[in-house]
């Protein structure tokens, strides 16, 4: 059995940021997210290969930022709440150090109040292309500078970067981190 992602249409239904908050307290067990558009959306968990996958990203952005020390690397368990509304878990994201440290330590403890500056998202067996798709739009509409949506099954990653059209790349390619993530490549190979 395959699980897929869920969306609850809460339109009549107003949660305030501290009510979702204590949603996702309250059922841990559970990945929830919130698109612009107000729908709660449940993640199922991934699979072995795509956690796998996602780590060694993590490792990658985490490895450089400790080098250049220029921000903060985040995890798919942190939920950010961003300025359109929505409240996104990206598989990996980055904030510019002076950015990040411009929160309040309430903030930066609860579900941040930021866009992140870079995010990635790994396609995972259960995760449908265009909902991605629409989640790394959406992400450039709150600000984030550059995504990458790596899309193993397609053998491609697709490059979004803020004011500029989607650029797709088939694998292996060598990403670089452009202005955003100064010095920063990732070298994907054949997934």
């Amino acid at each position: 059995m395959i699980l897929t992602t869920l969306k609850l249409n809460l339109n009549t239904v107003d949660l305030t940021d501290e009510q979702f908050y204590q949603l996702c307290q309250n059922n841990r067990e559970l990945n929830f997210e919130r698109n612009a558009k107000g729908e709660l959306i449940i993640m199922p968990p991934v699979g072995g290969e795509s956690g796998n996958r996602e780590a060694d990203l993590i490792i990658d952005l985490g490895n450089w930022n400790r080098q250049t020390q220029l921000g903060y690397t985040f995890s798919s368990s942190t939920v950010f709440k961003l300025p359109n509304g929505a409240d996104r878990s990206p598989d990996a994201a980055w904030i510019r150090r002076e950015r990040w440290e411009a929160l309040t330590p309430e903030q930066r403890r609860k579900f941040p109040p930021i866009a992140p500056d870079f995010v990635l998202e790994l396609r995972s067996a259960t995760d449908n292309l265009s909902t991605l798709q629409e989640k790394m739009l959406e992400y450039l509409d709150a600000g984030v500078k550059l995504g990458w949506l790596i899309n193993p099954q397609q053998q491609q990653v697709e490059i979004y970067r803020l004011g500029q059209a989607v650029e797709v790349r088939n694998l292996p390619t060598e990403l670089l981190g452009e202005d955003v993530l100064p010095g920063f490549s990732l070298s994907l190979n054949i997934y």
